[in-house]
């Protein structure tokens, strides 16, 4: 398994926040899978259908509905946690939503990510704590170039700003509290995730299924934009992996990109478009959208090759395997199949690749 032992997760009481999104959710029922404890914290979801509710209850797991921004909220949850383990997930995660609510996405981002570091200094039993960030905390020129770990960080729009402040907030708690305490905090900066049961607004995979079921063209921004595709449990399994490895290993670096392999063709936001709405049963094709749209960088690509050597990771699929798996679990959702079962298929062909 990708993850560690089972005996070790079984040991382990994890805070994990933004337990109720998209990536929180699948990462919320492989540790219920591992035998971990979970403690979530967020938000209720903000969209239906929300895949959370869909495979909830969760055996041997607490949920806190609050604000990150919440100060009390976040130390009581920490408080009843008590955990070995932090996996933070919770954001404000949409680059449009962030032009449109930028205090908001400041807010969430980082001074929330303050307030959970805060409020974990000095709790007894952890270990290890890792924020995740994302692809686009690096200052982007376009050229498509993979960015490394130690390309210098920026942002245009506020999210991608906001995600950069994340990371110095980590580091500045790292060297100032955590290490000093002997507990390991780092980041985790992932790629653009695709996955079945992902129904957030300004969504590619979910807008082309939306884009087929209202019978409509989908209509695409940037169609000619790159991203780093990666399946929602390539990602997951490089943060579970680098978590693991941080409670048990010193010295591992503080800040590691998970994403596509380097051999992994660019896709285009047209091409995913494409393959997806082929693999659910083409509908209506996609049209640019019209009108002016807040900009967005024209390619951004990973590095990765950081998390394989520390860490031994690999991702398992493919971009153009991503989006078969993703379209093949919205295959299975529209012909009736109950979304845990959905996942724990997937999640037990992954875990046999």
């Amino acid at each position: 398994m990708p993850t560690g032992t089972s005996t070790f997760w079984a040991q382990q009481r994890v805070l994990l926040t933004g337990h109720t999104g998209f990536k929180g959710s699948w990462a919320a029922l492989w540790l219920e899978r591992l035998g971990a404890q979970v403690h979530g914290l967020a938000l209720s979801p903000d969209h239906v259908p929300d895949l959370y509710s869909q495979l909830a209850p969760f055996a041997g797991a607490t949920s806190t509905i609050a604000d990150i921004n919440d100060g009390a909220a976040v130390r009581a949850a920490v408080a009843a946690a008590r955990p070995t383990l932090v996996l933070h997930m919770a954001a404000q995660p949409l680059v449009r939503r962030s032009y449109a609510e930028p205090l908001l996405t400041f807010a969430t981002n980082v001074t929330g990510t303050a307030q959970l570091l805060d409020a974990l200094r000095g709790s007894p039993d952890l270990k290890a704590a890792l924020v995740v960030t994302t692809d686009k905390v690096y200052r982007n020129d376009g050229s498509g170039r993979r960015f490394v770990e130690d390309d210098p960080l920026g942002g245009h729009d506020p999210y991608s700003a906001s995600k950069a402040g994340t990371e110095l907030v980590t580091a500045a708690y790292a060297d100032s509290y955590f290490s000093k305490a002997g507990v390991a905090l780092a980041s985790a900066r992932g790629g653009n995730v695709v996955g079945g049961g992902d129904w957030s607004a300004d969504r590619l995979v979910p807008d082309v299924w939306r884009a087929l079921h209202s019978n409509v063209p989908l209509q695409l921004r940037y169609p000619h934009a790159t991203r780093p595709w990666q399946h929602v449990l390539d990602c997951l399994s490089g943060y579970l992996t680098y978590l693991h490895a941080l409670a048990t290993r010193p010295g591992l670096p503080r800040a590691l990109n998970f994403g596509p392999a380097a051999d992994d063709a660019p896709v285009t936001v047209a091409q995913v478009a494409d393959i997806v709405a082929a693999a659910l049963g083409n509908g209506t094709g996609w049209v640019a959208a019209p009108g002016d749209h807040p900009a967005e960088a024209p390619a951004l690509a990973l590095d990765a090759s950081a998390a394989m050597a520390a860490l031994g990771w690999q991702p398992r699929l493919d971009a153009q395997q991503a989006l078969q798996w993703s379209a093949d679990w919205y295959r299975g959702y529209d012909a009736g199949t109950a979304p845990r079962a959905l996942c724990l298929d997937q999640l037990n062909a992954y875990e046999a690749l």
